[in-house]
């Protein structure tokens, strides 16, 4: 039998394999459609909104006092919920039930007016990072613009024009241009880059647990045999299986984000195509070096899963690589999905097309030379079957 004989052979022998375990079915297709679902309509309305605030009005609902609630509550983001003590909304934020309130001091209006500064206290939950920051960002603009307020009151009253008021209290006006997402939609940054984790750790676990599972069964000589006796052939045969299915799966993502729900891209879609097939492939070398290095399925799974959970922060879509201590930085480099991610800022966000995003490419093909590492050790694990099966 020739190569190309042997490598048919495997990847039939394969999708036998996969029609009589339910798992892969089970450990691919449904984990990215539930996620797919979750993201895409967890993050449907593009920003939060309606995030329970509250307000604690010590000043018995002065006229300032209300009109920074209304400033408040006016905004998009942000639901209103008044308390008449402390300890009412420090329950409920301790419940959930809030992302964080406001005291509002007693006198407050007063000691304004008697030019005293009163003392505005934030409580934040900390424990929902983005509900608790987007809290503390709302009541801290909501006490600028009371700051504010007070400042054009005075000036008012010292006779100055509207003008002149705007100029002393906003004295630079700042216009902000988003590169990319001017409707400042969470799920068009988000889902663009989460989705694409997802599939990256499902091929790298998927792959693991079936190039581990030859030998947790005791399976790898028949593959060996079926090979012609050649790993590479053998690996090539798997290859030739979940590399197509993993294909469909990436693609259906990037068309369905970029095509039918329109997200917004300054290149083309096409290029996102060839993005997404380098995540695959880099994706797929991954798992094959998992499985040389630890040549038991267990061990290899849990390190691949560790390693593509820890992809989600080196990626740099959260927090900029750059911003990252100086020790770990270069780790990200180590990472499909982190090059994945400025291909697509290249591509995506700045449409600078093949020279913005060719080193990216080039950097993810570097991934398909890691499995030529591990060949010889996991061909003498298929062989020998001398590492434990558990």
């Amino acid at each position: 039998m020739g190569r190309l004989q042997n490598i048919r052979a495997v990847a039939r022998r394969e999708l036998r394999i996969i029609g009589q375990r339910p798992i892969y079915f089970f450990g691919t297709i449904v984990p990215l459609v539930l996620s797919t679902i979750f993201y895409l309509t967890f993050f449907g309305e593009g920003t939060a909104e309606k995030l329970p605030v509250g307000v604690v009005d010590m000043d018995r609902a002065s006229y300032f006092s209300k009109a920074l609630g209304r400033e408040l509550g006016d905004n998009q983001l942000c639901k209103v919920v008044t308390y008449k003590s402390f300890v009412e909304a420090r329950t409920d934020m301790q419940k959930g039930k809030i992302a964080g309130f406001v005291v509002i001091p007693e006198n407050t209006y007063k000691d304004v007016l008697s030019f005293r500064r009163p003392t505005f206290a934030f409580y934040i939950n900390g424990l929902y990072f983005v509900g608790g920051s987007m809290a503390y960002k709302e009541l801290l603009t909501m006490a600028n613009m009371g700051n504010g307020a007070v400042e054009r009151e005075f000036l008012r009253a010292y006779g100055y024009s509207e003008d002149e008021i705007m100029g002393m209290i906003q004295p630079i006006i700042v216009e902000c241009h988003p590169i990319g997402n001017k409707e400042i939609n969470f799920n068009y940054y988000l889902s663009s880059i989460l989705l694409p984790a997802v599939l990256s750790m499902i091929i790298i676990i998927i792959l693991i647990y079936s190039l581990g599972s030859e030998m947790k069964y005791g399976t790898s000589r028949h593959l060996l045999r079926t090979s012609g006796n050649s790993i590479t052939v053998a690996i090539a045969g798997k290859l030739y299986v979940y590399t197509i299915l993993f294909s469909i799966l990436g693609l259906g993502l990037i068309f369905l984000l970029y095509d039918w729900l329109d997200f917004p891209i300054a290149g083309h879609v096409w290029t996102m195509v060839l993005d997404m097939l380098l995540l695959v492939l880099s994706s797929e070398a991954m798992a094959i070096f998992f499985i040389g290095i630890f040549p038991v399925t267990r061990l290899a799974m849990s390190a691949g899963a560790l390693y593509s959970i820890l992809a989600f922060s080196f990626s740099g879509f959260t927090l900029p690589v750059e911003q990252m201590p100086t020790a770990i930085q270069s780790l990200a480099i180590g990472f499909p999905i982190r090059h994945y991610y400025l291909y697509y800022v290249q591509d995506v966000l700045y449409g600078t097309g093949f020279a913005g995003w060719w080193q990216e490419a080039v950097h993810m093909l570097l991934f398909l030379f890691l499995p030529l590492m591990v060949m010889p050790r996991l061909k003498k694990a298929y062989i020998y079957l001398n590492f434990p099966r558990n």
